[in-house]
């Protein structure tokens, strides 16, 4: 039996479920971005992310990336781990012989849009791109500032085509913060984990947790594509900046993932800001490939890892990333909303 990548989620952003969700909202619409800025209540959130907050519908809210990349060249242009990114060629270490083979990729992809009550000129998205903020979002994940240096070879499988080709990861940006961070799974998935681990016939054994870098970034006004945005978010106003994290190394389950914030005003109040936001996985096909493998299996149905990541498992767990990723989806939004409500006092 050839069990790989069974229960692990995926070890996103870094934003989670804490201190504040509360105060806010989720409101599901057939598409954020398009949501009428208007109609946007004060501490609600717009949110969509095909699924409609049901898990029996969760699998539609995965697409193959070509097909996201064709269908949604917006979205693909700026939320994409760097611009004309494609599916990779990789060398997997378990195929013996060592050929190339392309890393299909299916992709998760949530929006949001919510009002913060601010001048544009009041929120200084700068304060936002530390270690601090990210160890507020959600203290289960444990973060580490590091050095440009010590980011990993982009030559082994994970890293695989994730170099950026425009510039170095973590560099040539004037507000930005490296991160190593660490996940461990939570609930029933480690005990899970520990079975598949028994009884796959490999010797490359599951991870109970994840391990991803990043870089979190501010972009100013002056460095942002003013057009190309405003397409993206359906809003014409000014953007005033973008808040933007991109994952570039996961060691399982996950090629990469971005969490990507458009600041813009408010079309008929100087005196708010509209936020547009998204958060971007893209799973490996293979992963979810696996289900035949797990549902012959009894002790394993419940573990099929497309139900593990969509929320649809016994073994999914709390609100964070062992919750599946459209419950950790909307909790991450709200717990970011909440935080840049408060001004946030990460720094």
């Amino acid at each position: 039996m050839r069990i790989r990548h069974a229960l692990v989620l995926v070890g996103v952003v870094g934003f989670a479920a804490g201190a504040g969700a509360e105060d806010y909202r989720v409101d599901e619409v057939s598409s954020a971005r398009h949501a009428d800025v208007a109609q946007i209540k004060p501490g609600v959130i717009a949110f969509s992310d095909q699924t409609g907050g049901g898990a029996g519908q969760s699998e539609k809210a995965l697409t193959a990336f070509a097909d996201w990349a064709k269908d949604h060249p917006d979205e693909d242009k700026f939320l994409a781990l760097y611009p004309g990114y494609s599916e990779p060629t990789i060398v997997r270490a378990d195929i013996k012989n060592g050929q190339p083979i392309v890393e299909k990729l299916n992709m998760y992809v949530a929006q949001a849009r919510f009002i913060l009550d601010r001048a544009p000129s009041a929120v200084d998205l700068g304060r936002y791109a530390t270690l601090g903020f990210l160890e507020k979002v959600d203290p289960s994940i444990r973060h580490t500032v590091i050095p440009a240096s010590e980011i990993s070879n982009f030559q082994d499988e994970p890293g695989g085509g994730n170099g950026n080709p425009d510039r170095k990861w973590c560099t040539g940006r004037a507000s930005l913060v490296c991160i190593q961070s660490t996940y461990k799974l939570e609930g029933k998935i480690p005990v899970g984990i520990m079975l598949v681990n028994k009884l796959r016939d490999s010797v490359r054994k599951i991870a109970d947790h994840i391990d991803f870098q990043s870089e979190l970034t501010a972009l100013a006004p002056a460095d942002v594509d003013q057009a190309g945005l405003q397409q993206l978010t359906a809003l014409d106003t000014p953007v005033i900046g973008v808040l933007e994290q991109n994952i570039f190394y996961v060691n399982q389950v996950l090629k990469f993932g971005k969490f990507f914030g458009v600041f813009q005003n408010h079309p008929t109040d100087p005196n708010k800001t509209v936020v547009t936001a998204f958060m971007v996985l893209a799973i490996k096909t293979r992963v979810l490939d696996e289900r035949r493998n797990f549902e012959n299996v009894p002790v394993l149905r419940n573990l099929v890892p497309a139900q593990v990541l969509m929320g649809q498992s016994s073994f999914n767990a709390g609100s964070s990333l062992s919750a599946g990723l459209p419950k950790y989806a909307r909790n991450e939004i709200t717990t970011i909303a909440a935080l840049l409500a408060r001004d946030g006092t990460a720094k």
